[in-house]
């Protein structure tokens, strides 16, 4: 690997792995991706769902009046119950599904190099020893060290918290002497997550997906126990008390009618009687099918909850804050005009062609040349497009040096 630092002659391009290294290091090591352990399949959801002292005490209620015979209150109970429990159900897997198709959209695609030629792969396809190209824009898929850079600038603020970029600095093809933490200037190493705020680069991957320092804190956050939502809470409270105080009565009703009248298996049955009606089980019945039918309505508002319990805690959120992070664009420019020195001005035509006379087709050219040879940037992937594939060669013209935007030089050069 020749590499050149900024401002000397342009190095030749990096061979990096071959097709059958990079296949057999992904299948040695696994995916460049974080273990996924909390993915909620639908076993587990309905396990969950059951696992709820509403839903619990609703069905407990029901068997009792089975038990008792009372065939109708029994079906109205065990119905209502089942029905929260398909809506819950229904829309909780809806949720995992949406969640999982995000994932997937969202998931970062990374430019690499290998066997010589530059192409587009998933993040979760990198593998340790891949050359990875970085550009402005760019996340970078996996820890490594920079071997070529030119002006990088990351924000590290996901790992660190720090918000003010840092500079990255090539160490050459022969690596680093040691590894260092996440954080501080002039240091040759990227990590996964960090944004790429300025500049390009060339790094080595060193560490992916558990294995990196995103992997590391992943690891820690999923020991982490989800605490239970204050609703529940209160809810399960009301329950206990309500089971506590029927129980009692049932006890000293049962022991009443057997010792004064003397027929313990009648005592037995009033004294459950008597439970039964104490048990609010229409609190229960109420609170999760509202939660359910909550869940149903923000679905409608393309919001996704993934627990029904989160509703209750955006319920009881006073205060919502928001950031305007600017306006939703394609990312993409084109080139609708050209002016010439002497005034002369070329439109873009109204079914998108753009014909080029001699002096513009020069000027586009010149465009094309001023920059990147493999575009990243929008404004020179427009150039590149309009002036054509035969621009690319550049009249037989090589790149000998290249400065980035500096404050010292406001422009590409």
């Amino acid at each position: 690997m020749s590499i050149a630092p900024p401002g000397q002659d342009a190095p030749l391009t990096p061979a990096g792995l071959t097709d059958s290294e990079a296949t057999e290091r992904l299948r040695k090591e696994g995916f460049n991706a974080l273990p996924r352990d909390g993915r909620r399949t639908l076993p587990r959801i309905l396990a969950d769902v059951l696992r709820e002292p509403m839903l619990a005490l609703l069905l407990g209620a029901g068997g009792v009046y089975m038990a008792l015979g009372d065939l109708k209150e029994a079906l109205v109970l065990v119905a209502f119950a089942g029905l929260s429990v398909v809506i819950t159900v229904v829309q909780e897997t809806r949720t995992e599904r949406a969640l999982e198709a995000l994932r997937d959209l969202t998931s970062p695609r990374a430019l690499v190099i290998r066997g010589g030629v530059r192409r587009r792969i998933a993040g979760r396809e990198v593998v340790r020893g891949d050359l990875v190209v970085l550009n402005e824009g760019d996340r970078v898929p996996a820890d490594g060290w920079v071997a070529e850079g030119q002006g990088l600038q990351l924000d590290e603020s996901l790992l660190t918290g720090e918000s003010v970029p840092v500079g990255k600095v090539a160490c050459g093809p022969s690596g680093p002497g040691a590894q260092a933490r996440p954080g501080g200037d002039g240091l040759p190493f990227v990590y996964a997550g960090a944004l790429v705020v300025r500049g390009t680069g060339l790094c080595v991957v060193t560490a992916t997906g558990p294995s990196s320092e995103i992997g590391r804190i992943g690891r820690v956050l999923s020991t982490l126990e989800t605490e239970a939502p204050r609703l529940q809470l209160q809810t399960r409270r009301l329950v206990l008390g309500f089971a506590a105080a029927g129980l009692a009565a049932s006890l000293l009703a049962t022991l009443l009618y057997g010792l004064l009248r003397g027929g313990w298996l009648e005592a037995a049955l009033a004294g459950i009687a008597l439970g039964m009606s104490m048990l609010p089980e229409e609190f229960p019945l109420v609170l999760t099918i509202f939660l359910a039918m909550g869940a149903m309505r923000m679905s409608r508002a393309r919001v996704l909850t993934r627990r029904a319990a989160a509703i209750e805690t955006l319920g009881a959120a006073t205060t919502l804050c928001t950031d305007k992070t600017g306006t939703l664009t394609e990312n993409r420019m084109r080139i609708e005009a050209l002016r010439l020195a002497d005034g002369r001005l070329a439109r873009r035509g109204e079914g998108g062609d753009f014909p080029l006379a001699a002096g513009f087709r020069e000027l586009a050219e010149l465009g094309v040349l001023a920059s990147a040879p493999e575009p990243v940037d929008p404004m020179e992937v427009a150039f590149h497009q309009l002036a054509g594939p035969q621009a690319r060669h550049n009249g037989g013209r090589s790149l000998v040096r290249h400065y980035l935007l500096d404050p010292l030089l406001l422009a590409m050069t």
